[in-house]
């Protein structure tokens, strides 16, 4: 299985960004060879609008299955879900950290957006 991780650095050490649309890039990680690579997102930094939807598209393309970050808006909640991205939201700490959550079952799927429209521009 295939996952996103929503960081401002480059490697499994770097910090899960708290946004996701407007992340930085993304590491994608293989639960199943333990392997990873990065996915920028340096495109949807400054975009005006629509980040969190384009963010959203790259992560299904990329064949991810799931999405660990801090915050995820309605838009992007949205996209995600019609790709079968299931989002957990309120992650925090380092990427590894976070994979190592997602691997020992102690983060839950969200239900919902963990935030409102435009609240903080492309969550």
């Amino acid at each position: 299985m295939k996952i996103a991780i929503t960081t401002s650095g480059k490697d499994l050490d770097a910090p899960v960004d708290p946004r996701f649309g407007r992340a930085k890039s993304f590491v994608i990680y293989d639960t199943e060879s333990d392997q990873w690579s990065v996915l920028d997102n340096a495109q949807n930094l400054n975009a005006a609008q629509g980040a969190g939807i384009q963010a959203a598209t790259a992560v299904v393309k990329a064949g991810a299955e799931a999405v660990l970050t801090g915050n995820c808006g309605p838009k992007a909640f949205r996209a995600l879900s019609a790709g079968r991205v299931k989002v957990y939201a309120g992650v925090s700490g380092t990427v590894r950290e976070a994979v190592e959550k997602f691997l020992s079952g102690t983060l839950r799927p969200a239900a919902q957006a963990s935030v409102g429209e435009h609240a903080g521009m492309g969550l």
